[in-house]
C-alpha cells in the first residue's frame, strides 16, 4: 500500500452541497432603471449655456470625448440639448460659418428628458421611437444625469449575459 493511503471514514460519505444561487435569487424580477445605469455610469453632466458659441461647445464635446451636451440657463434649468448630430447639420446648412453661431440658434428644445425611476425598455422605446442618442434625467427640475442608447443597451447585454450565466448553473446544478 502506498504511504498516503488513507482508509475512507464516515466523513468521505457526507455529501456537501453547495449552493451558488438559492430560489430567491433565481427568482428575483428586479426592474431595471435609469437610477442603476447611473449607479454604475456616474452623474457626470456637462454642460453649457445657449449664448455658447458652437466652436465653445465642439472643443467640450471634443475634450470630454461625448457625444451631447445639456444647455442650461444661468439659473440651472434645462434649456435644450445640443449632439454632434445637430451641428453636423448645421454645418452642411451654413459651411464656414457655423462655429461663430450661438448654441441657442441650433439647439433642440423639445428635450424628452427621463427620470432615474423609469424603466430601461421605456426608455430605449422612446430613444429609438424618437430617432435620437441622448436623454437627459431630471429629477423634479433638476439635471441629475445622462443616459446614452449605448449605456442602455450594454446594461441590457449585461444582463442577458447574467440570465445565461443563473441558467448554465441552474441546469448544471
Amino acid at each position: 500500500m502506498p504511504s498516503s493511503y488513507q482508509a475512507p471514514s464516515r466523513k468521505d460519505k457526507i455529501q456537501e452541497k453547495t449552493h451558488s444561487q438559492t430560489p430567491v435569487t433565481n427568482a428575483s424580477t428586479e426592474t431595471a432603471t435609469v437610477g442603476k445605469i447611473l449607479e454604475s455610469k456616474g452623474k457626470d453632466v456637462f454642460s453649457l449655456r445657449p449664448q455658447n458659441t458652437l466652436h465653445e461647445a465642439v472643443v467640450q464635446l471634443k475634450e470630454k470625448r461625448i457625444g451631447a451636451l445639456i444647455v442650461k440657463d444661468a439659473a440651472g434649468k434645462l434649456q435644450g440639448i445640443l449632439s454632434e448630430r445637430d451641428i453636423v447639420r448645421r454645418l452642411a446648412e451654413t459651411p464656414g460659418q457655423t462655429l461663430s453661431q450661438k448654441v441657442e440658434d441650433i439647439m433642440t428644445r423639445d428635450v424628452k428628458t427621463c427620470s432615474p425611476g423609469d424603466q430601461l425598455i421605456s426608455v430605449l422605446q422612446t430613444m429609438t421611437k424618437g430617432k435620437f442618442r441622448h436623454m437627459p434625467v431630471v429629477n423634479g427640475d433638476i439635471v441629475v444625469g445622462i443616459v446614452t442608447i449605448g449605456d442602455v443597451v450594454n446594461y441590457r447585454l449585461q444582463e442577458l449575459e447574467y440570465e445565461s450565466l443563473q441558467l448554465k448553473q441552474l441546469i448544471v446544478g
